[in-house]
């Protein structure tokens, strides 16, 4: 291994120095624009969230519910715009953590930072599940248990640790590469899955419109106090799988360029994702066969693969599903580790003192990695017992960002008039389109989750909170309000300007002094 040597402060790579933020220059600047897409495109990963979510949409939506997807890329993309703007403004690791303890208050800051931890620390969990427990068993042909999946999401988890704590450069590489497979790939699965089916007569357009088990009568209510109707529930499947593009602003003191690199980034993700991810659920729908029988099925979008490509397309298909899973789940690690140092680092996360350091080896938070992948273990071990734990972990993971989007978009909403000046990303004359409809997708969004079948999530929920107010309190108490003060935001320019001010009214008061 060769020794990691920190970057000079100032970095002209950057465009931006984490100098104007109060912080100096921890880790290398070497993530460039496709690597950034790649963290966003990775996070997002249309593999793992159709994989993850599309039997649950069948049981509660039918096939006809895979329509929501659109709406959904319409109303994340508003999303991925304001947060673009954001990070233009603040190109630092940590994301909303920072944008909201710098421009509201370091309390609302901290509570959506320990919200962000709550939601990265559950959906890794969820993603490596999917690999154990809906794609693995039809790849080799065995029995998935809640044992089994447990053991093989462990050792996934392991691996993921080890790539992003002895080095983000081999991490990148990885993700890069799969991110490349998972695009090939998924063109390839859709562009073959509608061949064979034209040519084997297989594909059924009565499928795209069909309720499947669902009765058609109130399908498209919106259900009751406590139930969300049957087309709202299938606004999760977009929901669950198009979060965590706002990952790439949370390697921005890594990337070169953040402030223009970042915001397009994220919705470029979010708008390639959306285009193939809903070519590839229409194909998969198209061969459904009877939904009513797939709807029975654990793996059944596995099982649509593997029974129009046969066996050896079909494997080599979800080998590569297994890769792009494999990097969404990396991806999200890495950013719960960068959100954990990034608190640690401003003495706001529980263990601090050593959760904030840098490995002078191997240049990453190797300390925040092996508290991450102790966080993912513990979470796997409670949910490990359960048959029905796919679905508990992609619910927590849906709510979570839902609640960090709208506290952010809502910020923006505030602060709009008083934000810093842009670096390389502005909405301009769309700012107030994208406003209300960002808004009005989130609110519809947290509407979904009146339905009682996410009283677990909003447990989980609550629980993380009132472990994350014990903490906050004892923060209050040994430190109180004043210790909780961001690092300053200032402008170098403006420091040098006021420097030579000072210098000159020096001068002249001498010189008063001396007639």
């Amino acid at each position: 291994m060769t020794q990691y040597s920190p970057p000079a402060p100032g970095n002209q790579e950057s465009g931006a120095s984490v100098e104007e933020f109060g912080y100096k220059q921890a880790m290398k600047r070497g993530t460039g624009r496709f690597a950034s897409f790649a963290v966003a495109f990775a996070f997002v990963s249309i593999a793992t969230g159709i994989f993850t979510t599309y039997g649950s949409v069948l049981n509660t939506s039918g096939p006809a519910g895979i329509w929501t997807w659109p709406l959904v890329i319409v109303g994340q993309l508003a999303v991925a715009f304001i947060f673009g703007s954001l990070a233009a403004r603040i190109p630092v690791t940590g994301y909303s953590y920072q944008w909201m303890s710098r421009l509201a208050n370091p309390v609302l800051g901290w509570i959506i930072g320990w919200v962000s931890f709550s939601f990265l620390g559950v959906v890794v969990v969820a993603v490596d599940y999917t690999i154990a427990s809906t794609v693995m068993p039809v790849l080799l042909s065995y029995e998935g248990t809640a044992l089994n999946a447990w053991v093989i999401t462990g050792v996934v988890i392991l691996c993921q640790a080890l790539l992003v704590g002895l080095s983000t450069k081999w991490a990148e590489r990885v993700n890069n590469f799969a991110v490349t497979a998972e695009l090939i790939g998924m063109i390839a699965l859709v562009l073959l899955l509608l061949i064979v089916g034209f040519v084997a007569k297989e594909v059924n357009f009565a499928n795209l419109f069909s309720t499947g088990a669902i009765p058609s009568e109130g399908y498209l209510s919106m259900g009751t106090l406590t139930s969300a109707g049957p087309w709202m529930l299938g606004f999760l499947l977009g929901a669950f799988t198009i979060v965590g593009f706002e990952s790439a602003a949370n390697l921005a003191e890594e990337t070169k360029d953040p402030a223009r690199v970042v915001p397009r980034a994220m919705w470029q993700a979010v708008l390639a994702s959306g285009v193939l991810g809903f070519l590839f659920l229409v194909a998969v729908t198209l061969l459904a066969g009877d939904p009513v029988e797939l709807a029975k099925s654990g793996t059944p979008v596995a099982d649509v693969i593997s029974r129009s490509l046969g066996p050896v397309v079909g494997t080599a298909l979800l080998v590569l599903v297994v890769i792009a899973i494999f990097a969404c789940g990396m991806v999200i690690l890495m950013t719960g580790v960068r959100l954990v140092w990034a608190m640690s680092r401003d003495q706001r996360f529980p263990g601090w003192q050593g959760l904030h350091k840098v490995s002078p080896r191997f240049g990453t938070p190797l300390n925040a990695t092996l508290f991450m992948f102790v966080i993912g273990e513990l979470i796997l071990a409670v949910f490990s017992t359960r048959t029905d734990a796919l679905f508990g972990l992609f619910a927590a993971a849906t709510l979570l960002p839902a609640i960090i989007y709208t506290g952010t978009v809502v910020l923006y909403v505030v602060k709009r008039k008083s934000l810093p000046p842009s670096k390389g990303f502005a909405l301009g004359r769309w700012e107030i389109p994208v406003i209300i409809v960002a808004l009005i997708w989130l609110v519809f969004e947290l509407l979904l989750f009146r339905d009682s079948s996410f009283v677990e999530s909003w447990v989980y929920v609550l629980l993380m909170l009132a472990l994350g107010a014990v903490y906050f309190a004892y923060l209050l108490l040994t430190r109180g309000a004043k210790g909780l003060v961001m690092p300053d935001m200032h402008s170098i320019d403006a420091e040098l300007t006021a420097d030579a001010s000072g210098t000159a009214k020096g001068r002249h008061a001498e010189g008063t002094h001396r007639r």
